[in-house]
């Protein structure tokens, strides 16, 4: 387990494509800059899209990694978003 400090977590476990970027996609906003965001996830299409994410909106990812099927992300909010 990655040993990165985390200010808030985001619980996507059980939920699908495209469900739980989507959340991310909300959650974020109430992160406040420079904070860190654990995302926890049982989706394998986040290996993908939670990436994706962070490299489209200016996010910085981390670390991430997988354990027995459970995926999480470690992303420092280093911008705000439009609505």
């Amino acid at each position: 387990m990655a040993s990165v400090p985390v200010d808030d977590v985001l619980d996507t476990q059980g939920l699908y494509c495209p469900e739980p970027v989507m959340m991310l996609h909300s959650k974020i906003k109430d992160v406040s800059v420079g904070n860190t965001l654990l995302v926890e996830a049982t989706d394998p299409s986040t290996q993908r899209d939670v990436p994706k994410f962070c490299l489209f909106l200016g996010h910085e990812l981390l670390a991430q990694e997988e354990e027995d099927g459970l995926y999480r992300y470690y992303i420092r909010k280093t911008a705000e978003q439009a609505d």
